[in-house]
């Protein structure tokens, strides 16, 4: 019997074509750095993506400054940093019981070939500089944030080892020593100096 839906002959030549391709990278030596950690893409900026479902989803950056802004959808965009930026991302979620999820990071996006930690959301990923989880920690770091930009400091260009500093005294339970205009000076001190 003839079948007109059933074709005589099946041609396979796309499927073998693409066997060979796969076959062919398979054979190609990996390009693996040797070092175990991730490094940074050579030409890409650190990538953030930001949600806003209102009362469900929320991510937003507290303090940085974009490179980029790129607008995916009406809830959704995506904003870059240039390597060396810090920048403040703070997740919270709920469902129908109150608070699920609240986090925020103090992140350095890092340069081409530098190393970096893996972070949800954020492409390729940065140096952590602050890492905090749960409401009542949350607030103390947001109010570490308005005590620097009290001092008439921007957030972002206040010194790394200060994010540190609060994440550690965090962590330990104790109150973060404040961010002055003295510390910011010296900072910018040692960084000339540093080079």
């Amino acid at each position: 019997m003839n079948d007109p839906a059933r074709p005589e002959r099946i041609d396979f030549s796309g499927f073998e074509a693409a066997l060979r391709r796969r076959a062919a990278e398979e054979a190609q030596p990996a390009h693996t750095p040797a070092v175990s950690t991730a490094l940074a893409s050579q030409s890409r900026l650190t990538e953030v993506e930001l949600t806003w479902i209102e009362k469900k989803l929320e991510h937003w950056i507290r303090f940085g400054h974009f490179a980029q802004d790129r607008i995916l959808t009406r809830k959704t965009r995506v904003v870059s940093f240039r390597p060396g930026a810090i920048f403040a991302f703070v997740r919270w979620s709920s469902n129908d019981y109150g608070t699920i999820v609240s986090r925020i990071d103090v992140v350095r996006a890092v340069a081409p070939g530098e190393p970096y930690t893996t972070l949800p959301f954020v492409r390729p990923g940065g140096d952590i500089l602050l890492h905090v989880e749960s409401w009542p920690k949350v607030s103390q770091v947001l109010a570490a944030i308005d005590a620097v930009e009290a001092a008439d400091v921007d957030p972002c260009d206040a010194a790394a080892d200060h994010w540190r500093h609060v994440h550690n005294r965090i962590a330990a339970g104790h109150q973060p020593r404040p961010y002055t205009m003295e510390r910011h000076r010296a900072w910018l001190k040692r960084r000339e100096i540093e080079g």
